[in-house]
């Protein structure tokens, strides 16, 4: 059966209706996805940006630690040290030999253990370079030293030998293990420090215990007393770690970070 004209005329004005509107709808939709496109790029340049802020924010803060950790060994160890040294020389009795020979013992034993204090500090003086031999040494050095003030007890178990290396990521853990050993010694009232460190299913996982006075969780995020979670629970995101805490007034306190590698 033969289209009237009438239908004719409405089939082109319907056509040439497509025609026209396909083109638009195209504009549009890749106007859009350029659009979308764009503030996707925006968005992964601001994420790198603020990571690149982040790092070099947590390099300089654990040099910052590592300067007022040798500060505060100057003063606590090496100076008393060499206080020892100089009231031991000035006893020596050059009258009586056998004593002074002994003086002079103590004054050389009292002298090498400075020095091997002082190669320490050196050591300590690139916390970076820490980070670099991997998580685990610094992790170690860490404790060795607030282990070796006498205040607390440390316990230190696992191992990490299979993880892969990861240092960017490995020095903002490190940063925020270092902020929690920080709270724990301004807050906790703590005797005893317990850390455990494993590598399983693809996982970094780092539990940090100690026996203190604890805290309500709550109160502390809410009114940003101070304690840095805020900022250890945005560093942990920022490279993918999940960070569980769980704190009771009067029962101690317990952090565990886990990080897929």
């Amino acid at each position: 059966m033969p289209l009237s004209s009438t239908e004719i005329i409405s089939l082109i004005a319907w056509l040439s209706a497509i025609f026209l509107i396909a083109p638009g709808f195209l504009i549009v939709y890749v106007v859009v996805y350029n659009r979308r496109k764009r503030r996707h790029q925006e968005e992964k340049e601001w994420l790198q940006q603020n990571f690149r802020h982040e790092l070099l924010q947590s390099q300089m803060e654990v040099q910052e630690q590592t300067l007022k950790t040798i500060g505060n060994d100057l003063h606590d160890n090496i100076n008393q040290l060499l206080g020892l040294v100089v009231i031991t020389l000035s006893a020596v009795d050059l009258d009586n030999k056998q004593k002074a020979n002994e003086k002079l013992m103590a004054a050389e034993s009292l002298v090498r253990r400075s020095i091997q204090e002082i190669r320490a500090l050196s050591r300590l003086m690139h916390g970076e370079e820490l980070v670099a031999k991997g998580l685990p040494h610094a992790i170690a050095f860490e404790l060795e030293w607030l282990e070796k003030a006498g205040r607390h007890k440390v316990v230190y178990t696992g191992s990490l030998h299979q993880m892969p290396a990861m240092p960017e990521k490995e020095l903002i853990i490190f940063r925020i293990f270092q902020e929690t050993l920080h709270n724990i010694l301004r807050h906790a009232q703590a005797t005893e420090i317990t850390v455990h460190q494993a590598y399983d299913q693809q996982q970094l996982r780092l539990s940090i215990n100690d026996n203190g006075i604890g805290f309500d969780l709550n109160t502390v995020l809410a009114n940003n007393t101070g304690m840095g979670l805020s900022s250890i629970l945005r560093r942990a995101a920022l490279v993918g770690a999940s960070v569980d805490i769980n704190a009771v007034p009067g029962t101690g306190t317990t952090i565990k970070i886990s990080l897929p590698s």
